[in-house]
């Protein structure tokens, strides 16, 4: 099949064979998919099947850049969440709910996702995703409702793939760069529970188990080195791709910071004109939430609100973050140095898991007893490239 460019237009040359006989296990129902838009599908696919597997539940993924900007699974949504993704009044299935928390993580950047789903997409995902930018989805099927409402979106030009769930890729997997094959064992490590058996400080409650296998799953497929915090049965801070470990804690850490202020009674009693779009009163708020609107973005923001703006200060946001606590945190390598651990504790980190098998664990356990946190050890390195 081919694609209609590279990762770039001017690549035009793209393609994607099966490596055996004439069978995909990724069929295209609608619209004329990218190199790029292939690579986020495989990838978050394959993501939420290992999720539904080891958790049981729904689950979808927010893709962007062969990264997940959101990831999460159906677990219900509290009152202020409905409010802060902005669902009040609709119908939500498990697979609505799964995406809506995993778009919800990060909502700046979903902005144009390619979007994954465990189950099949009904009517209600449909409804949802038909009023978002996003450039396509992958699942393993469609209620027909859904799918003739999905081939309307983007004036037809929505790509919609269907993928086969009972496909099994090959043992080895490679790619040919510069005039040269690279091959590799595929990664097989399927993340379960029993990865959380070695305690190395602290006890895990189930909430927390959850939510670190879905963590580390979501770092499996993600660019590394690579962080996550998660709560709730979903991501709220995804750091990927950072040549720093300790960077990527920041980075992830400073996404949940906002994914957590957006429930603040003043980000949530924003009120906006009528005509205001989702994605602008998605972006004003992070910005509100920031702190840092330039004097025309200031004017702008002034213009779409229907009241007058009253600023978070930095005492109103110190105070609210203190109120985040029992969020887990991932790490798809080994913490080298404690400082990643003394950055999570601003983040109201309560649990963590990582492989273990730094030359500094002792430092690190001990960094994690002073905190209160549990951490375990898996032992398995996460890395994805």
């Amino acid at each position: 099949m081919r694609f209609k460019y590279g990762c770039n237009p001017h690549q035009a040359h793209a393609q994607v064979e099966p490596l055996h006989g004439d069978t995909m296990p990724v069929e295209v129902l609608n619209g004329s998919p990218g190199f790029i838009n292939f690579l986020d599908a495989i990838n978050a696919w394959q993501l939420v099947l290992e999720t539904r597997e080891a958790l049981g539940l729904p689950a979808a993924a927010s893709f962007k850049h062969v990264s997940p900007a959101g990831a999460a699974v159906a677990t219900p949504l509290p009152e202020e969440l409905v409010r802060t993704y902005e669902v009040e009044g609709k119908e939500l299935s498990p697979a609505a709910t799964a995406y809506i928390r995993a778009r919800g993580a990060d909502p700046k950047s979903s902005f144009g996702d390619f979007v994954a789903l465990s189950d099949v997409v009904d009517v209600p995902t449909a409804k949802f995703l038909k009023t978002l930018v996003s450039d396509g989805i992958i699942a393993p099927g469609y209620e027909p409702e859904a799918l003739e409402m999905l081939k309307k979106k983007k004036k037809g030009g929505f790509i919609i793939l269907s993928a086969d769930p009972e496909f099994e890729p090959p043992a080895v997997e490679g790619r040919e760069m510069f005039g040269m094959r690279l091959e590799q064992d595929r990664n097989n490590e399927k993340i379960t529970l029993d990865h959380l058996k070695t305690v190395a400080c602290g006890e895990l409650t189930d909430d927390a188990r959850r939510d670190l296998v879905l963590g580390l799953i979501t770092l499996k497929y993600s660019q590394s080195n690579s962080v996550g915090y998660s709560l709730d049965g979903q991501m709220i801070g995804i750091g990927a791709g950072q040549q720093s470990r300790v960077d990527c804690t920041k980075l992830a850490g400073s996404k949940a910071d906002v994914w957590h202020l957006q429930r603040h009674p003043k980000v949530l009693g924003l009120r906006f004109k009528k005509g205001v779009g989702r994605q602008d009163r998605i972006n004003f708020r992070v910005r509100y939430i920031e702190g840092d609107l330039v004097p025309s973005e200031l004017a702008a923001f002034e213009e779409a609100l229907d009241q007058p703006l009253e600023g978070l200060t930095a005492d109103e946001k110190a105070a609210w973050m203190e109120q985040l606590t029992g969020v887990s945190l991932t790490s798809d390598a080994f913490f080298p140095f404690r400082d990643n651990i003394d950055h999570a504790a601003r983040h109201g980190v309560s649990f963590i898991a990582q492989p273990g098998g730094s030359v500094r664990d002792d430092e690190v356990n001990r960094a994690c007893e002073g905190y209160g946190m549990a951490m375990v050890h898996t032992g398995v390195r996460l890395f994805h490239h």
